[in-house]
């Protein structure tokens, strides 16, 4: 961070010789202003509070880290490749997804066993393999796995299918499907993608024989619906990561997600059907 006091203060990246002065840094991007700079770097002129992205070797880091002009607030070491632990991490990853793919073995017992693999050829050492572990999102899907096996014990998915079926099936299963995409994609925009699925497959499968058609194509709807979390900040762990980061607001992930979900759905009502009959 450019400090008050700094003798950098009214000038730009390329009138000071910024790659000079502090050895070869490299200046990646400026929040300047409330607002983060890509392009223009070299031509802006430095005020007191702008945070800069720096690329430097570690000798930099210090002389910058001593330096009264600029303020070290954080850095990250570049880990260094090891080819030997790469290629043996993307062998067990291939094999993980081929022995599933080709159904030798199910995917949770190829993952489980690709993990121990991986720790056991100390790719990753058991404490970053358990910090690794998101418990909340592993709790939060016990809940909702639970929830959604309540519904359909207790007939709550068949209640609520019977109701869809009651209001829209005079109209046909494809405009049922349609609606249940677009109750997917929604909920998952607020739930989670995965909390959604788990809510709403009993519900699909209790439309379908309400219907009296195929559950194929309505558990498909279930399954692209849930994968269009691009509408909300909260949708998905992604879109959370680059909100601050990317200094987006609330509205941007609906200017681009609501267009690109409507876009989905019209093409998902028209498709799904074709390679999933009714």
């Amino acid at each position: 961070m450019v400090t008050p006091n700094s003798s950098l203060i009214n000038k730009s990246i390329k009138t000071i010789k910024f790659r000079q002065i502090f050895d070869n840094v490299l200046v990646i991007g400026i929040r300047h202003r409330s607002g983060i700079l890509e392009n223009v770097l070299s031509k802006t002129s430095l005020t007191p509070g702008d945070v800069l992205l720096l690329r430097a070797s570690e000798e930099a880091i210090q002389s910058i880290n001593s330096s009264e002009d600029l303020l070290l607030i954080s850095s990250k070491k570049v880990t260094v490749l090891n080819k030997t632990q790469s290629v043996l991490t993307l062998a067990t990853m291939s094999l993980v997804i081929g022995l599933a793919a080709l159904g030798v073995f199910p995917i949770t017992l190829t993952a489980v066993a690709g993990a121990v693999l991986m720790i056991a050829m100390k790719s990753i050492s058991p404490e970053d393999a358990y910090k690794a572990i998101d418990w909340k999102v592993i709790f939060m899907l016990a809940g909702v796995l639970s929830m959604g096996a309540a519904l359909e014990k207790t007939g709550g998915s068949e209640l609520i299918g019977s109701s869809v079926v009651t209001f829209l099936g005079d109209l046909g299963p494809r405009v049922v499907l349609s609606g249940i995409f677009a109750l997917t994609f929604v909920l998952t925009n607020i739930m989670s993608n995965n909390a959604a699925a788990a809510l709403l497959a009993p519900i699909a499968i209790s439309i379908a024989g309400g219907l009296d058609v195929d559950t194929r194509p309505f558990l498909m709807a279930v399954t692209f619906g849930a994968s269009l979390s691009f509408m909300t900040p909260m949708g998905y762990q992604t879109n959370t990561m680059i909100y601050n980061p990317g200094n987006y607001r609330f509205a941007d992930y609906l200017k681009v997600g609501t267009p690109l979900n409507l876009l989905f759905w019209i093409l998902a009502t028209i498709c799904i059907p074709i390679f999933f009959p009714f």
